[in-house]
């Protein structure tokens, strides 16, 4: 029977959304057919159509996953209503996930993405509240730059460092 938390669904869904993820290593996402996912990942296409409508349905369920994953980092800090801004908690998941971060930002999912760790009230102490949108838009284009180069360099600093890199840029406004 194919449930929800069946292991063998669960396990081939991961074989599935593995594949993708390689197969994107070389491909642009138009360019992948499901065929070439299910040889990869060894399933049958009926496994695929019995999970996915298609390429895309695939696409926006890795992208929940990756949202789902984001919220669950801070999920603590949200409930209590604080703000820690430490982005070495997102750089560590990052790291863990190369793969599937490389494939978000070649999908270009990062450009529906909001900025959810965005302190807007610690943003209004330094900027007059007209030119927070604008602060936001660059900041949220400065950290994606900085997390798209150091993927591009296989994650070679520790999340650590990357956070202090981050924070020596802020040094200024403190």
């Amino acid at each position: 029977m194919n449930t929800k938390g069946n292991k063998r669904r669960q396990e081939s869904l991961r074989k599935i959304e593995n594949a993708f993820i390689t197969l994107l290593r070389s491909k642009d996402a138009e360019e992948i057919t499901v065929t070439e996912i299910c040889k990869k990942a060894g399933v049958n296409r009926s496994t695929f159509y019995a999970n996915y409508m298609d390429i895309k349905d695939l696409m926006n369920a890795i992208e929940e996953q990756l949202f789902d994953a984001l919220h669950d980092i801070y999920a603590d800090e949200e409930t209590r209503g604080y703000n820690s801004n430490d982005f070495s908690k997102l750089f560590a998941h990052i790291k863990d996930h190369q793969d599937f971060y490389r494939a978000y930002f070649k999908m270009g999912l990062d450009l529906k993405l909001q900025p959810t760790r965005y302190d807007t009230k610690l943003a209004k102490k330094y900027y007059p509240s007209g030119d927070i949108d604008y602060h936001r838009a660059f900041f949220r284009a400065g950290i994606t730059a900085i997390i798209k180069k150091w993927l591009d360099n296989g994650c070679d600093l520790s999340p650590e460092r990357l956070f202090g890199i981050l924070k020596d840029e802020y040094r200024n406004k403190q």
